[in-house]
């Protein structure tokens, strides 16, 4: 199977497509993160019922996350896995520092979500289904301190992968490189 195939959309030759998972995963874990980052950030606007489906909802798609980056991580760093290089070295270095702090930053903001919920000792749910907590209950102010470091990192996500995009967009629009076609699916 082939992991790359030339896109007919690029104005450079030899640039090569994502392969259709890592375009998958990409996509997906772009959903997940903007999902859970609107549900977090709106459901103290909602009834007391509604937001507490909303937080099951959190804790659920933070779960399918947690899967997808594991998958994604995976299926990345698997051998003979050939990453892409466009000559222009700050711009490659940029890339690849940018891609593994978002990773380092997708997961530990994964890890600090269990334990903000965790150090309460409250269970997580997995749409109803409830996962217990393995840690014992931590006081109230460590609680505060790790959800609070859960929200730095989601933000801190939120801000680095909107200037991913805005770096996407600037390859497609002014550099004309074809680095956004890489990530879209083919067209048929």
């Amino acid at each position: 199977m082939t992991q790359f195939s030339e896109s007919p959309f690029s104005s450079r030759p030899g640039i090569a497509r994502h392969d259709g998972l890592t375009i998958a995963l990409h996509w997906l874990t772009a959903l997940l993160v903007v999902v859970q980052f609107l549900l977090a950030e709106f459901w103290g606007f909602f009834p007391r019922h509604v937001h507490g489906l909303m937080i099951v909802a959190h804790l659920s798609f933070g779960l399918v996350l947690t899967a997808v980056l594991v998958l994604r991580l995976g299926w990345r760093l698997r051998p003979g896995r050939t990453f892409f290089d466009d000559g222009a070295a700050l711009l490659d270095t940029a890339a690849r520092l940018t891609h593994r702090v978002l990773y380092v930053l997708l997961a530990a903001v994964v890890a600090f979500g269990f334990l903000t919920r965790w150090t309460d000792n409250k269970p997580l749910s997995f749409f109803g289904l409830l996962i217990p907590s393995p840690l014992g209950s931590y006081s109230r102010a460590t609680g505060h301190f790790v959800d609070q470091i859960h929200d730095y990192l989601a933000w801190a996500i939120i801000i680095l992968a909107g200037l991913h995009a805005a770096a996407a967009l600037l390859h497609h629009f002014y550099l004309k490189d074809g680095v956004l076609r890489r990530m879209l699916p083919q067209r048929r």
